[in-house]
């Protein structure tokens, strides 16, 4: 009949106890990888502790797909390193090279200005109308490590979302429907 006419007929001979029981265990697993995610926050100092290129604007050192590891210490930012950081009245955030650093005498605290190392200009054009420096509440982190090309799987369920949607829902049904 097929896995999909199985996992109904499967669905139908479960009791609701043992339903019940894997619904559970499904939220179980959907809290174990919230409180996941809630500690890398908290050890890493990141709003966003992984990330995913979108992008080939860092070619050759990241390509599209490429999932970051960020990490915002105290350290200060210096020239040279990798940002993710996010523009006020946009949701995706950017991974960008610092290409200037200036330090405010008065406050100690720093601006920086970023680029893309594929791109021809600085990111001034991709900043908020009027802004010419990032501060430091606009960089969620520093990359500090990266898996190649494993977050394709992101990307494509981005630019199809019924792709998404099929695979949650064959998923959530696997779950519910395992006799284990």
């Amino acid at each position: 009949m097929g896995f999909i006419g199985d996992s109904i007929d499967s669905f139908k001979s479960l009791k609701i106890r043992h339903a019940l029981e894997q619904v559970i265990t499904l939220g179980m697993i959907v809290s174990s990888a919230l409180i996941i995610w809630k500690f890398l926050m908290c050890v890493t100092g990141s709003e966003s502790p992984v990330v995913v290129v979108l992008s080939e604007s860092m070619e050759p050192a990241f390509q599209r797909g490429d999932i970051l590891f960020l990490r915002m210490g105290e350290d200060p930012i210096r020239a040279g390193e990798i940002v993710v950081f996010n523009i006020d009245r946009r949701e995706i955030p950017i991974v960008h090279r610092v290409i200037k650093v200036h330090e405010r005498n008065d406050t100690k605290d720093i601006d920086v200005l970023t680029k893309g190392d594929n791109n021809d200009q600085d990111d001034r054009v991709l900043y908020a109308p009027g802004q010419q420096w990032l501060q430091h509440q606009h960089i969620m982190g520093r990359a500090v490590g990266f898996l190649p090309y494993v977050g394709y799987v992101t990307i494509i369920m981005t630019e199809n979302p019924i792709i998404k949607y099929v695979l949650i829902g064959a998923l959530g049904l696997l779950a519910i429907t395992s006799k284990d």
